[in-house]
């Protein structure tokens, strides 16, 4: 299943691709889009024929030295078959995340912050929010909207909200217009990984209460 076609201030999808096909995304979504691209095919093609449009436009500028170049081959050339590296990304966590957060999943410090609910909270150098969840299978998130663009990467499980069903490595776009009750699929732990550039906002009744709170 496809991305929504919606990313912030309303590029589309192709847009973000092209970001990543260039190197200009912000760390964390670039990491969250390569893991996409591991995990699914669907959007693979598109990155590829955009890779090749831009290596073609690179043999046509004046060549530069690039520094540890021979250990950067050395390590090109002992790598595993490329078959081989693909199964194992498949089979385990994408390596662009493990990249990312520099550890496994399995070890890093989750806190909670509802029942049911763990997140890690990832550091960036930029305005983007990183955040991995656990969530319990078959629990629901409480009813929210966003006050920009939220990118989402579905790890592990599945979960159902008002645009759809989604399962491991669906990538969903939602913005400022999409109003939700995410839940997980009842049958696995869900989880995923999500970069936005606004805070959520919490709608609905459990919504209304805690602003109040927060507001007095």
């Amino acid at each position: 299943m496809s991305a929504t076609n919606h990313i912030q201030d309303g590029q589309p999808l192709e847009l973000m691709l092209a970001g990543y096909a260039a190197g200009t995304l912000p760390r964390a979504l670039h990491a969250l889009v390569g893991a996409h691209l591991e995990l699914s095919p669907v959007n693979r093609g598109f990155v590829a024929r955009l890779e090749e449009g831009l290596s073609r436009s690179v043999v046509t500028q004046e060549p530069v030295s690039i520094r540890g170049r021979d250990a950067r081959l050395d390590a090109i050339f002992s790598a595993g078959p490329v078959e081989a590296a693909i199964a194992e990304r498949q089979a385990l966590e994408p390596r662009s995340l493990r990249h990312l957060f520099g550890k496994s999943i399995d070890d890093l410090a989750f806190r909670s912050v509802l029942p049911g609910v763990k997140e890690f909270r990832l550091e960036t150098d930029d305005e983007t929010r990183a955040v991995l969840y656990r969530i319990r299978a078959g629990r629901k998130m409480p009813q929210h909207s966003h006050e920009g663009a939220e990118v989402t990467l579905v790890l592990q499980g599945g979960f159902t909200d008002e645009t759809g069903h989604y399962r491991r490595g669906d990538m969903v776009i939602a913005d400022e217009h999409l109003d939700h009750v995410p839940v997980a699929d009842a049958d696995e732990e869900c989880i995923c990984f999500a970069v936005m550039d606004a805070p959520l906002r919490l709608t609905g009744t459990f919504g209304r209460l805690v602003n109040r709170f927060v507001s007095h």
